[in-house]
């Protein structure tokens, strides 16, 4: 299933973790949803991986898939495994690295609950 296009996953039943795969030394992804209502992509990332310090426009969810890793949000840090859910705000540093290799899926809203 790793080869399909997001438009092949329409209608399909599927495990989110098994759409992209580990590989040795990065992060690997694939975005299965993008629309200008927001985007929805899967991640894996190699033990020790992570990504930086960053912002984002706007609110980010982040769901853990497999595995373990570390999440700084506004100066917080937080140790996430499996199962465990994040909320980015917008507009607020965060930045996450891999305690184990681990795989996460991140739902991007555009827009403001203003709108």
């Amino acid at each position: 299933m790793a080869r399909e296009s997001r438009k092949d996953l329409r209608g399909q039943v599927f495990a989110l973790k098994d759409l992209v795969e580990y590989q040795p030394g990065t992060v690997a992804s694939r975005m299965i949803i993008n629309n200008k209502a927001g985007s929805i992509t899967v991640f894996s990332f190699d033990k020790d991986e992570g990504l930086s310090e960053h912002t984002a426009p706007y609110d980010a969810v982040v769901t853990i898939l497999d595995g373990e890793a570390e999440v700084w949000v506004g100066g917080e840090t937080h140790a996430m495994k499996e199962g465990h859910t994040i909320i980015f705000p917008a507009n607020v540093p965060h930045a996450l690295s891999a305690t184990t290799r681990f795989k996460m899926a991140l739902t991007m809203i555009r827009g403001s609950e203003d709108e």
